[in-house]
């Protein structure tokens, strides 16, 4: 099998292809061959030494991808050779093959391609349990949404509008305000006095901002209604701000800290909520985004465009050598 590595921590150019013995799967596991696997932020963090990785070089990034079972290890029931699998949470997935524990494996439709699920699982499962878990999300409300064109920004403000959500969003360009705005959200500015703006927009306050950079918590928590809540969900906007505990009382305002993992907790769990996502995407009331391929062994390639943050939509690389536009 092939996989694209690192053993260094740095830019782009300390990836490699490497090659290494197929693995077998053990009792419980699934041995995928990948179709397609997602490239996320995450990944370029663990490429930089921000992540903690476990192991030893080469480390193997990804999470997320689709592929077809090509051999079942014992004890595992309801999977066959050539079923087709997705998953948004077993490692090493930047790679030819990949074994996949059968509580993580979730069934795909007919009328989804791997390279559409790989593109679209992690964010979107994101997506729905900030949706349906963290805080009630009820029509009417009105929240901010940070980074709203980014991956897990797009399917939220999507979600959010379809469940009778007013929505605001925050994107670094115009050119991505007006894509949030062609998704749904009712108004849009970039990070420059954003709270102003919205208070503009809606002078109470928002319910809820949902937060994915971290370091805009304070204007976040300046955004809020008296009762409202920030929902903090990633810091890819760097270290977090000091927080004067103070200021929560005094307005009663809130931080709710958020992890997709908190609420995968079994195989049913990954189905039920994937198969939510499926049905959205299937009756058209959220969006696959437009996906950049490239093949396995220009992984630099995909981890510049990803980095350079001017790109919006989903890269996926194809370990295979095929590319899917």
């Amino acid at each position: 099998m092939q996989s694209l590595v690192f053993d260094d921590f740095g830019n782009a150019e300390v990836l490699y292809l490497h090659s290494s013995p197929t693995p077998e799967p053990a009792a419980g596991e699934l041995l995928v061959e990948v179709s397609a696997a997602g490239l996320n932020f995450a990944d370029i963090y663990r490429r930089q030494g921000r992540y903690p990785l476990a192991g030893v070089a080469p480390w193997v990034a990804g999470y997320e991808g689709a592929g077809r079972v090509v051999d079942v290890g014992s004890s595992v029931r309801g999977w066959r050779r050539g079923d087709r699998i997705g998953f948004a949470d077993v490692p090493l997935a930047h790679a030819s093959h990949i074994v996949v524990p059968q509580d993580n494996a979730i069934q795909l439709p007919d009328w989804l391609s791997e390279a559409q699920a790989a593109s679209i699982l992690l964010q979107g499962l994101t997506a729905d349990y900030l949706l349906h878990d963290v805080l009630p999300v009820t029509r009417g409300m009105h929240v901010a949404v940070l980074a709203a064109a980014g991956g897990v920004g797009r399917l939220l403000t999507q979600m959010l509008t379809h469940h009778g959500v007013h929505v605001f969003a925050v994107a670094s360009s115009l050119t991505k305000q007006n894509l949030s705005l062609r998704n749904g959200a009712e108004a849009a500015a970039d990070y420059y006095c954003w709270p102003e703006r919205l208070r503009g927009w809606y002078a109470p306050g928002c319910d809820i901002v949902f937060d994915s950079l971290g370091s805009t918590m304070l204007q976040s928590l300046e955004s809020l209604r008296d009762g409202g809540r920030v929902v903090l969900f990633g810091m890819s906007g760097g270290e977090l701000p000091t927080l004067n505990p103070e200021q929560l009382m005094l307005r009663s305002t809130g931080v709710v800290g958020a992890d997709l993992w908190t609420y995968l907790t079994s195989q049913q769990e990954r189905q039920r909520r994937a198969d939510r996502l499926f049905g959205l995407l299937k009756a058209g009331h959220i969006t696959l985004p437009p996906i950049t391929s490239f093949p396995l062994f220009r992984g630099k390639e995909a981890h510049n465009l990803l980095e350079n943050r001017l790109f919006s939509g989903k890269v996926i690389l194809i370990p295979q050598g095929g590319i899917i536009m």
